[in-house]
């Protein structure tokens, strides 16, 4: 990836990285968009939870019996989700009444990250629910892979068509979301998975975006992130062993290591940078500390998510697959 005039972003190949600033990354990317809404609903239970709303799940007991999540944090999950606008609830049956969640307005603006959800998943194989083998799109008829546009040319994007830049947002430094502790993640005894997979938590979305804007070294990630040094060496070895990160010996230096994507990493870009721009632009309502600029059109990038077949942007009620609730 390109880099600005003042800035090294991730994605050069070989060669000496210029270091970044690491004061200015970790103000931007603890006072962004993406970390803060991460703290509300980047957690993997409530992932997985949203994205059954998604496929149509509606009652408490179709959640629990899908994820095998535990009673109490399945409650704790839908009351969270219903304070913050983004489920509400309404009966499903009126003799006794029973109620049930649905999306709202704003829920249904998180379509774009479930969609790049949706194409990570099935890609490299780790979500706990049975997801929908293909997608059909109503409007054209044909079954298709969502596509991550720009929405001011509507070129496809990737992680190399974009530059980065750091700009701080004061308004975000007083909006900042109460810290949370990252959940220990431990596996079923069937093996399942959450939401985008017992390997993809907050703090590992985190890393990943660290890894972006430049910082590939543990000391820069340590400093950028503020992880002690023993959460983030079990974080890192657990990526690398997942084959989330690749690790390498740095050439200008024998007792430094180099952390770099990988494949599947690279691949959560696009689940990253929608959600970042809906918390920026739908939940917090404010500019976003981590500036992206389209290489092909030079314009900010605003990320589209679009049907492969037709092209056409794409909105749940357009979307078909097998499965979910009546």
């Amino acid at each position: 990836m390109d880099s600005d005039p003042n800035y090294c972003l991730s994605g050069a190949k070989g060669g000496k990285l210029k270091p970044p600033d690491l004061a200015q990354t970790r103000q931007a990317l603890t006072q962004s968009p993406l970390s803060q809404g991460l703290q509300l609903i980047g957690d993997r239970w409530t992932v997985a939870v949203l994205l059954g709303a998604f496929l149509g799940l509606r009652r408490f007991e179709a959640w629990q019996s899908e994820l095998g999540i535990p009673r109490h944090t399945l409650t704790q999950r839908l009351k969270a989700l219903t304070a913050l606008g983004l489920l509400r609830q309404r009966p499903y049956q009126t003799k006794p009444v029973r109620m049930g969640y649905h999306l709202t307005t704003q829920g249904l603006q998180l379509y774009p990250q479930v969609l790049m959800m949706w194409v990570w998943a099935r890609r490299w194989g780790a979500a706990q629910m049975t997801l929908p083998p293909s997608l059909l799109h109503k409007p054209c008829g044909h079954n298709f892979s969502p596509h991550m546009c720009c929405a001011q040319c509507n070129e496809r994007v990737g992680v190399n068509d974009l530059t980065f830049s750091l700009q701080i947002n004061p308004e975000m430094a007083t909006a900042e979301a109460p810290r949370q502790r990252a959940p220990r993640l431990a596996a079923r005894a069937d093996g399942a998975q959450g939401g985008l997979g017992l390997r993809v938590d907050r703090w590992t979305l985190l890393i990943v975006s660290a890894v972006l804007l430049g910082c590939h070294h543990f000391d820069q990630l340590s400093q950028v992130l503020g992880i002690g040094s023993s959460v983030l060496a079990r974080r890192l070895a657990g990526m690398e062993e997942s084959a989330l990160l690749l690790c390498q010996a740095d050439t200008n230096d024998a007792r430094r290591k180099i952390y770099r994507l990988a494949p599947a990493s690279r691949d959560l870009f696009g689940y990253i940078i929608c959600f970042s721009s809906w918390a920026s632009r739908h939940h917090f309502k404010q500019a976003n500390t981590i500036r992206s600029v389209h290489k092909g059109c030079g314009h900010a990038f605003v990320p589209k998510v679009v049907c492969s077949c037709c092209g056409e942007g794409l909105v749940p009620w357009d979307v078909g697959f097998e499965g979910g609730e009546d």
